[in-house]
């Protein structure tokens, strides 16, 4: 037919009310979708529209989410590890301008949260300042002495520290217990805590390297 091969591939474009209309069709499924997924961001509310028979790249939706305030905002939880707000004793930090120079010299506990699916769990942990190797761990749905004295026993079962050994924690109630203290006195532990409220005293593992 005397006509060039492009014309074979040649496809009419769209005039401009005719993308108009299709993002503007876009956008409302899009609004559907974050109301029946309000927690979806625009990545899985790029799958859901694939699945739709919408071919449509996740930039495109980010910028319509954006653009029409539909991204999701979750508020973030922070949970609180140490309550130093208790009537037991506390003791003077023996780990200031402390040269760790051999293992067992000194031991850093600490506790922590870990993010799942519904909830959260506690991780004690207890870490040798020279080695910087964790001897010592528990886990646990709950935040109580329980928990710390388990990662406690689980050191001094791997380690087998002699006494004299300086354990260094915060003043959290969990570490300022009579069982737990009397737990690291039986031992034959020095007692060492941070001072209230001053996040450098915790940066002491840092610094032993």
């Amino acid at each position: 037919m005397n006509l060039p091969r492009s014309s074979f591939y040649y496809k009419p474009e769209e005039n401009h009310l005719d993308q108009l209309k299709t993002e503007m069709d876009l956008q409302d499924h899009i609004e559907a979708t974050c109301l029946e997924f309000p927690y979806y961001g625009c990545r899985r509310v790029t799958h859901q529209l694939h699945r739709e028979r919408y071919q449509v790249n996740h930039k495109k939706v980010l910028r319509l989410m954006r653009e029409n305030d539909l991204l999701c905002h979750i508020k973030r939880r922070r949970i609180k590890t140490t309550n130093s707000d208790h009537s037991y004793p506390v003791y003077p930090n023996l780990t200031k301008d402390l040269e760790v120079c051999s293992l067992n010299q000194v031991w850093i506990a600490d506790i922590t949260y870990i993010r799942i699916l519904l909830a959260f769990v506690y991780l004690a942990v207890i870490l040798d300042a020279y080695s910087r190797k964790v001897v010592g761990y528990a886990i646990s749905g709950s935040i109580d002495t329980t928990l710390t004295i388990k990662a406690l026993r689980m050191a001094i079962e791997s380690r087998k520290s002699e006494p004299g050994c300086i354990h260094h924690s915060d003043q959290g109630v969990q570490y300022a217990s009579h069982e737990y203290v009397d737990e690291l006195r039986q031992r034959g532990f020095q007692i060492s805590m941070s001072r209230k409220g001053n996040p450098y005293d915790n940066a002491f593992e840092l610094r032993a390297s």
